[in-house]
């Protein structure tokens, strides 16, 4: 038997996007403040209710592009003085042919930077999935749990069922 100050889990499952938009909203009305939603799909409108932030991930892919493309120029620059060959009196070091290196470097780079941003920000590997989670929500269903003291969860049930929840499981 839990203890009565025990925190409660409130699950949801929802058939459709714009009910999981309904929900959303009613509780943030309702100022319920532990609120997680989960997604088959990434949804738009889902996202926007909930406040979804911008992904840091972009800045990872500029920093490593900007990286790829100088390490491209710096890599046939210096190879190219380190190891001079001189053709028909052209510039040693010249910039047009290298243009094809920094080019597919910038390209490995930013590749490389969005992998490691991708698993740093979704903490990947996960080896132990989180108690609240429902396969459900990864095949068809869209889901909302909420952790919630023992006198919210009644309010906080009725709310997701007029929502238009499929299921709601007080835990």
């Amino acid at each position: 038997m839990a203890p009565a100050g025990a925190r409660r889990r409130v699950t949801a499952l929802f058939d459709e996007p714009h009910a999981v938009v309904h929900a959303i909203e009613q509780l943030r009305k309702q100022r319920v403040g532990d609120v997680t939603v989960y997604s088959p799909i990434p949804e738009p409108d889902v996202i926007e209710a909930t406040g979804g932030e911008v992904s840091i991930v972009r800045r990872y892919a500029l920093l490593g592009g900007i990286v790829g493309c100088l390490s491209g120029f710096a890599l046939t620059l210096w190879s190219s003085y380190a190891y001079p060959l001189v053709t028909g009196g052209k510039p040693i070091g010249s910039i047009p042919p290298y243009v094809i290196i920094a080019f597919e470097l910038t390209i490995l780079f930013t590749g490389i930077a969005c992998i490691v941003a991708l698993s740093l920000h979704n903490r990947m590997p996960r080896l132990r999935l989180r108690d609240d989670f429902d396969p459900r929500f990864t095949g068809d269903r869209f889901g909302i749990v909420v952790q919630c003291g023992p006198a919210e969860a009644p309010g906080i049930e009725r709310t997701l069922r007029e929502a238009g929840a499929v299921e709601v499981r007080v835990g």
